[in-house]
């Protein structure tokens, strides 16, 4: 039986379906209205969140695509002469049943190509269940996730899993990982993910020579954390800077391993376009900050 919020869920996903099959114009109204109040009006994007949303609409450069893709990505990074950054890779499969489960390491990481947070991440593959985890990954690559927020750049990748190396930088800890902004190939700020669970993660913003916290995140309002600037920052900023620089606007995210840099991934629409978490000052600070491109359709 469907609890009331799964029921919900269900409709939400059903008018986002339709209203993206009208227009994704119709689809991104909908969201900003529900989430702000407001008609999200495109000839005067002023907030980042706005200026994003214009993009996502009208700014469909095939670059994104690409970056986007967890597995195009990699030749993206090794042409900027950054492959030494990348997490080894294991394999790349078409379906989930292409997988050898037996021939995999013991630990290791499943990703979908087209999409964001469509993971298995396995600690010990004596506690895998195969089965389990080909039916999610067949799931996940049936799922055109563009129409969900009508991000549409993910429409064009190939679904599409990659295996990666399992990282870790201590025993037992989730991995820290650091999101650079980027706006015209130049770092704005970084936000420092640390003390992840199943819950969630803090979130600390500093500028980019990791000098002054700033007041970015209504989450980090208030507190007294100082996140200490990880092993090979420098490197990572002048990573985000070369991999930034035929953009706008990303996001790009690294980890700290070992005391060295490892690139995660290429963020064009980071949470869909519209982040309530993010504080008014945020919004207006790097709104000014992205200048928005000629349409390209």
């Amino acid at each position: 039986m469907l609890t009331s919020d799964r029921l919900i869920d269900k409709v939400d996903d059903r008018l986002r379906s339709l209203l993206f099959g009208i227009s994704p114009r119709w689809l991104v109204q909908y969201r900003y209205l529900r989430s702000t109040g407001r008609w999200f009006r495109a000839g005067s994007a002023r907030t980042l969140d706005e200026k994003l949303l214009w993009m996502m609409l009208y700014w469909r450069h095939p670059l994104k695509s690409r970056c986007a893709d967890k597995y195009a990505v990699r030749s993206y990074v090794e042409e900027a002469g950054l492959g030494h950054l990348l997490a080894p890779l294991v394999g790349v499969y078409n379906s989930a049943g292409e997988i050898d489960f037996r021939a995999l390491p013991d630990r290791f990481v499943l990703k979908t190509t087209h999409a964001s947070q469509l993971n298995i991440i396995c600690g010990d593959k004596s506690r895998l269940d195969p089965v389990d985890a080909r039916r999610k990954l067949d799931a996940w690559l049936a799922t055109d996730i563009s129409w969900l927020a009508g991000e549409l750049h993910y429409a064009s990748i190939p679904p599409r899993i990659v295996c990666e190396t399992y990282l870790e930088d201590a025993p037992g800890k989730r991995l820290n990982d650091y999101k650079i902004y980027c706006f015209h190939g130049t770092p704005h700020c970084t936000m420092a993910c640390t003390d992840r669970t199943d819950a969630g993660a803090s979130y600390d913003v500093y500028d980019a020579d990791w000098r002054r916290k700033l007041p970015y995140f209504k989450s980090s309002e208030g507190s007294n954390r100082r996140i200490e600037k990880p092993p090979a920052y420098e490197e990572m900023l002048g990573a985000a800077a070369a991999l930034a620089k035929p953009f706008p606007f990303v996001r790009a995210d690294f980890y700290s391993v070992g005391g060295r840099a490892v690139f995660g991934e290429l963020t064009f629409t980071p949470h869909g376009c519209i982040d309530t978490d993010m504080t008014g000052e945020a919004q207006r600070t790097m709104g000014r900050l992205l200048t928005l491109p000629e349409k390209l359709l």
